[in-house]
This record gives C-alpha cells, sequence and structure tokens, in this order.
C-alpha cells in the first residue's frame, strides 16, 4: 500500500473512531509518513540476515504441574449461603 493509496475515513471507520476534519489530516499525515517509512524499509537487502523469533531462549515460566491435595467437599461448601446434597444452591438467572 503506496503513502497515498487509503482513505483515512475508511481506517477511522475500521478502528470505530470518530475523527473531526482536523483529526482526519492529522492522522492522515501521520499515517502517510508511516507508510513512506515501511516503503523505505522494503528496499533493504536482508538476504543475508537470519529470520529470529526471539533475543534469547524461551523457557517455560509457569510453575509445575503438581497434583496437590484440594479441599474436601464439606470445605468448599463451609461458607455456601445456600447448599443442597452436597452442590451449591444459586439465584436462577435464565428464565
Amino acid at each position: 500500500m503506496s503513502a497515498t493509496d487509503f482513505d483515512i475515513q475508511y481506517v477511522a471507520h475500521l478502528a470505530r473512531i470518530e475523527l473531526t476534519p482536523a483529526e482526519e489530516q492529522k492522522l492522515g499525515a501521520q499515517l502517510s509518513n508511516i507508510l513512506g517509512y515501511i516503503e523505505k524499509l522494503k528496499q533493504l537487502d536482508v538476504s543475508g540476515v537470519e529470520p529470529t523469533g526471539a533475543r534469547r531462549a524461551r523457557i517455560n515460566v509457569t510453575r509445575p504441574d503438581d497434583v496437590r491435595p484440594g479441599l474436601t467437599n464439606d470445605q468448599a461448601l463451609a461458607n455456601a449461603p445456600a447448599r443442597a446434597n452436597g452442590l451449591f444452591i444459586v439465584p436462577k438467572i435464565v428464565e
């Protein structure tokens, strides 16, 4: 897409924003500058550059999935305002 090949009103519609004419002109100029810079980047020779996905190896930072004791049914229902047959009783929300 070239710098003059976009419709700022269409872009604003996609972004679900309303722009004043002054904002349209300002945003249009900014987007035009961005697209012009992208065109400059497309001219670079990157044939000798290896693609990278991350600067360093990714390590799983989540805790191990170990089995641990949980609550018993009575412990889980201890503070329930209403219960019956080992289940929580909640108000009906669908009519």
